[in-house]
């Protein structure tokens, strides 16, 4: 079985060009799976004595450990691809966790911000040491093109073409697009390039990388939370604002601006248009909230007495 998943991830980074927080994620999933074998079969079988009466009752386990449905979820669509290798390489004759049921999740609205907030939060990072350029410069880049963070401390210095205001982006899969660049970002991308200083030390992959750490170093999307979120408490917003919350806020405003759906899922870079129109209900419940607060008919009438 261990060499088996050792084989499945090694596909997924090298054919399906897995990042490498979803390959650490997978195997999380499969060490849940280990523990949970040895602990109630007393062994790790052989993906062909896996049957799915085991999977069933390592799902009723999860169940019972109270994971999150999002959870439980993920780690079935991990053990449907593995099966689905396992079946291609041989390893199995069928795939056991294909008929298992995945729970339904539902989907939360994603969290974004407001114009005026967005506004507050980036320019809170101070204008007059570099440290506060780089970070405005994160924050607007973010923001103006709709990055994930991992896209955001990917980016290269070559990948920012001036002259068209576009950024090369790297998305999940190592998939690429094209990213405008709005003035504002423009602007606080050249002030901090002007100011950044590279590690004597660094190698050719920190010296390529558009935003560095007080050591010259590339950053990571770590040190891109912990900025975040010392701005977010010192300007009293929403604690739950995360860098994503940035790319949710692109798309929404957008939305809300009068883009089209189809522009916004090219420029998220998502695959799916389902995946994009998560976003079209939350502008329509602000709509929604808008008009209850606005039209003086739009909340029901008191009661009358009958006459």
């Amino acid at each position: 079985m261990h060499a088996a998943v050792d084989g499945f991830l090694r596909s997924l980074r090298i054919e399906r060009n897995a990042s490498p927080l979803t390959l650490k994620s997978y195997s999380e999933d499969f060490n849940s799976l280990f523990d949970y074998l040895q602990d109630r079969v007393g062994r790790i079988p052989e993906p062909s004595e896996t049957d799915i009466s085991t999977l069933r009752g390592y799902v009723a386990y999860l169940h019972e450990c109270q994971y999150a449905k999002t959870t439980i979820a993920r780690r079935l669509a991990c053990l449907r691809s593995f099966f689905r290798y396992c079946a291609r390489e041989k390893l199995t004759t069928s795939n056991p966790a294909k008929a298992l049921r995945t729970p339904r999740t539902g989907r939360k609205l994603p969290s974004f911000l407001t114009t005026q907030q967005t506004v507050t939060l980036i320019e809170a990072p101070p204008s007059d040491e570099p440290s506060g350029l780089r970070d405005r410069a994160m924050l607007e880049t973010m923001y103006s093109a709709g990055l994930r963070v991992a896209e955001l401390v990917g980016l290269n210095l070559s990948d920012w073409d001036q002259d068209a205001n576009v950024l090369r982006v790297r998305g999940k899969g190592r998939k690429e697009r094209i990213a405008p660049v709005g003035s504002h970002a423009s602007t606080a991308l050249h002030e901090w390039i002007a100011v950044r200083e590279v590690a004597g030390d660094a190698g050719p992959e920190d010296r390529e990388a558009v935003f560095l750490n007080r050591f010259g170093k590339r950053l990571t999307t770590r040190s891109v939370g912990r900025m975040l979120e010392k701005y977010v408490k010192a300007n009293g917003l929403d604690s739950k604002t995360s860098p994503h919350s940035l790319r949710h806020t692109f798309a929404t405003h957008m939305l809300d601006g009068g883009a089209d759906l189809r522009s916004v899922q090219e420029l998220l870079g998502h695959k799916s248009l389902t995946t994009t129109q998560i976003y079209t209900h939350v502008s329509t419940q602000r709509m929604r909230e808008t008009y209850d607060k606005a039209h003086p008919h739009s909340q029901p009438q008191p009661a009358r007495g009958r006459k």
